[in-house]
């Protein structure tokens, strides 16, 4: 198989993969209140605590031992190991299905969270066989597939839900992680990376602290961490924001799915575009571009008089921050070295998990003084890291 079309068959199982197994996870997780109710917990207050511990352990345990499973990935191979996490996943959801206890949900996500780290495993993937003028539009690609399969997901899920019951619907998203593992295996090809040709001279001396020492590491670790953040602060206030705008409650659901709706598919358009943009502009100007861009949707979100305005700024804000994340993911992979790509991507994720686990928590607290404010703050927010990026990023 010539190099460039194991290139493309490695990306083409990587994105597979991802959507597969990301709209399997959203096919059941949007629903575990509902999961933890047939279970037995009536209280509501009980149920939100149940769901909230079992939805953060798993992405808090993930961001702690990503670095760990990317330098295992740099020694033993990416296959292997991201056959190890569908393959968990594969078990733990099923598993799942047949819980009678609360704490049964709440161990297995635990559990759960010690064998993750497919994600950033993936995009590792697709860096490492991606030649260095495709490096952007590879990891892009799979990070479209990581957007579009939870968009798919509740759609499916909701609809299992009906047919078959919660319970059937573990069986049927662990039917998706197999799907996923088998894409791997057969379509991935995995390569000798530079970590494991040096492991047969000597010990390699690829460390996360010599990682984070890189050129610009830290600040595109910043970026990310901040990114994701703002992009989940719309999950806990977006219904109430859009109740406090005038829209009936009974249309609150169907009009914050659309918005939703929107967001990913605004940023599935940012991934896909921002190869291209790369093409033509360093990444420290794309980067910047994008955002300041991202910043002004926001700040359009925060000042919208109507549904309609907070649909527009919702859109410019995802393709946005769809470019910024694929050109600060491309820019992180062009100073990592091959050997050291495993590990790299594995502090990136370290940081993207830390702002998905913090931002509900935060934009709640911040939502209970100003819903407004949540949003006019991100752009602020937004408006520091532009600054941050254009004076402290050296270009390259």
């Amino acid at each position: 198989m010539s190099s460039s079309r194991g290139s493309r068959w490695n990306r083409l199982a990587a994105s597979a993969a991802s959507f597969v197994a990301f709209a399997g996870f959203t096919l059941v997780m949007p629903f575990l209140p509902l999961y933890f109710r047939e279970l037995g917990v009536t209280d509501l207050g009980a149920i939100a605590l149940w769901s909230g511990v079992s939805l953060g352990i798993t992405p808090a345990m993930t961001a702690v031992l990503a670095p760990l499973w990317g330098r295992l990935a740099d020694r033993f191979g990416l296959k292997i190991m991201v056959e190890r996490s569908l393959v968990s996943f594969v078990i733990i959801m099923a598993a799942t299905a047949y819980a009678t206890r609360a704490w049964h949900v709440f161990a297995l996500r635990t559990i759960q969270g010690l064998f993750a780290g497919f994600g950033a495993l993936t995009v590792t993937m697709a860096a490492e066989s991606a030649p260095r003028d495709e490096l952007a539009a590879s990891i892009g690609h799979v990070q479209i597939a990581q957007r579009l399969g939870p968009a798919l997901g509740p759609v499916i899920g909701g609809l299992l839900a009906q047919l078959v019951g919660l319970r059937r619907a573990f069986l049927v998203a662990a039917a998706f992680y197999a799907i996923a593992f088998l894409l791997v295996l057969f379509l991935y090809r995995d390569e000798p990376s530079a970590a494991r040709r040096a492991d047969e001279h000597g010990p390699s001396r690829v460390t996360v602290r010599s990682v984070l020492r890189l050129p610009n590491f830290l600040l595109l670790m910043a970026a990310v961490f901040l990114l994701q953040y703002l992009d989940r602060t719309f999950g806990p206030i977006l219904p109430l924001y859009i109740a406090q705008l005038g829209t009936p409650i009974a249309r609150v659901p169907l009009v914050a799915g659309a918005i939703y709706s929107i967001a990913a598919g605004a940023a599935a358009l940012g991934h896909h575009q921002s190869s291209r943009l790369l093409a033509r502009a360093p990444a420290r100007g794309v980067i910047i571009a994008s955002v300041a861009t991202s910043g002004c949707g926001m700040l359009i979100v925060g000042l919208a008089p109507t549904v309609s305005l907070l649909m527009a700024g919702t859109a410019i804000f995802g393709v946005a921050t769809g470019v910024a994340m694929t050109a600060v993911y491309a820019a992180g992979g062009a100073v990592i070295p091959p050997g050291a790509r495993g590990v790299g991507f594995g502090v990136l994720t370290t940081a993207s998990l830390s702002g998905i686990a913090l931002s509900p928590v935060f934009s709640g607290l911040l939502g209970a003084a100003s819903l407004r404010g949540v949003f006019l703050l991100n752009a602020v927010v937004m408006g520091a890291l532009t600054w941050g990026v254009a004076r402290k990023m050296a270009p390259r």
